[in-house]
């Protein structure tokens, strides 16, 4: 019986490529870097809208974007994201539940360290999505900076390109793409709060 350990990790980044799910609501700018992935938010930011405005986006240059200006920023920074869709029916070589026991959806992200049930949102090319941890992933991508699995469907929405519900893949050459992100709460599942840490750290046990 293959472990996760096993599908995770073993998953090419081909099909890597091919498998993901998270609400995606359009936008328009963003622009300057984030803190780097790991280093405290800044003592000053400490709310949605203060990360925000730090990273020259605003909820206005976001329309429809639901940003609670009450959350707080308990960390940000920037990452490569893949994509993956785990419904369990097999045709992506998964073969079971996402690992937080949900049902496969859109705003259902993997990682490969954080806590299952973290929140958060995340920003590209002008556009936003909120998601939660529900699964882990990437595995070996992990190893080379790629420290977010993304739905797919969110991902062709952030990519501007379409989900085929036939083969759960997203039509278009992207496969990764550089996101930022800001973690607004953390889960109280297994895993490791903090900086995002390769799969093959063994930090999602934790």
């Amino acid at each position: 019986m293959k472990t996760l350990f096993d599908l995770r990790h073993n998953r090419s980044v081909a099909c890597v490529a091919m498998c993901a799910g998270a609400v995606v609501v359009g936008g328009s700018l963003i622009a300057a870097a984030p803190a780097p992935v790991g280093k405290p938010v800044n003592q000053a930011v400490t709310t949605v809208s203060a990360a925000l405005s730090a990273t020259a986006v605003s909820a206005a240059a976001l329309p429809g974007a639901v940003l609670p200006v009450n959350e707080r920023v308990l960390l940000r920074g920037s990452t490569k994201g893949s994509y993956f869709w785990d419904d369990s029916s097999g045709r992506q070589g998964d073969t079971g539940l996402p690992a937080i026991g949900k049902p496969m959806q859109k705003g259902l992200f993997a990682s490969p360290s954080w806590p299952l049930g973290t929140e958060g949102y995340i920003f590209y090319n002008g556009k936003s999505a909120k998601f939660f941890i529900g699964d882990r992933g990437p595995g070996v991508p992990s190893d080379e900076g790629v420290m977010l699995d993304i739905d797919g469907k969110t991902f062709a929405q952030l990519t501007g390109n379409d989900w085929n519900d036939d083969t759960l893949t997203v039509n278009g050459e992207d496969g990764h793409i550089q996101v930022d992100y800001i973690v607004t709460k953390w889960g109280d599942g297994p895993g490791t709060r903090g900086e995002p840490l390769p799969f093959s750290s063994g930090a999602w046990q934790g």
